[in-house]
């Protein structure tokens, strides 16, 4: 496990850093990673979620790794895939689900990316709104 930095290196696209990549269409032949998550948030507007699973467990979230490039430090990307039916109504897409059975199928490539990178079934994340919790600027007796 090594700590890296989330976004591609900003110097070779337009100095933007991209922080995720579509799975529709693309092979990752190499450089596969997995972030360990036991949840992930979603910005909808102005309001913030957390999205976890319904059974408390938690999941890898596919990624593919790039090596250290002058100044930028290795860093990842996340794999997306289309938002399953407990996600769609807050965005369209989520990280690629890896199921702690399939990590090994994943790193050594043992199992095709189609059959990884698949949106999970309804019923697998429960979705609260992350509330801010208000300031108290005064005491009282």
């Amino acid at each position: 496990m090594i700590e890296a930095a989330w976004g591609s290196n900003p110097q070779f696209s337009d100095g933007v850093s991209y922080e995720f990549i579509r799975a529709e269409g693309k092979r990752f032949p190499n450089n596969r990673c997995l972030v360990p998550a036991s949840e992930f948030h979603i910005r909808n507007g102005e309001k913030k979620f957390r999205a976890f699973r319904d059974d408390g467990n938690f999941f890898y979230l596919a990624a593919i790794w790039e090596p250290a490039m002058g100044h930028w430090p290795i860093s990842y990307r996340i794999i997306t895939v289309d938002a399953n039916p407990d996600i769609i109504m807050y965005q369209g897409r989520h990280g690629a689900i890896i199921e702690r059975r399939q990590v090994m199928q994943w790193l050594d490539l043992t199992m095709p990316e189609a059959d990884l990178l698949v949106t999970p079934p309804a019923g697998v994340f429960t979705v609260e709104e992350i509330l801010t919790k208000p300031v108290q600027t005064s005491l009282a007796f």
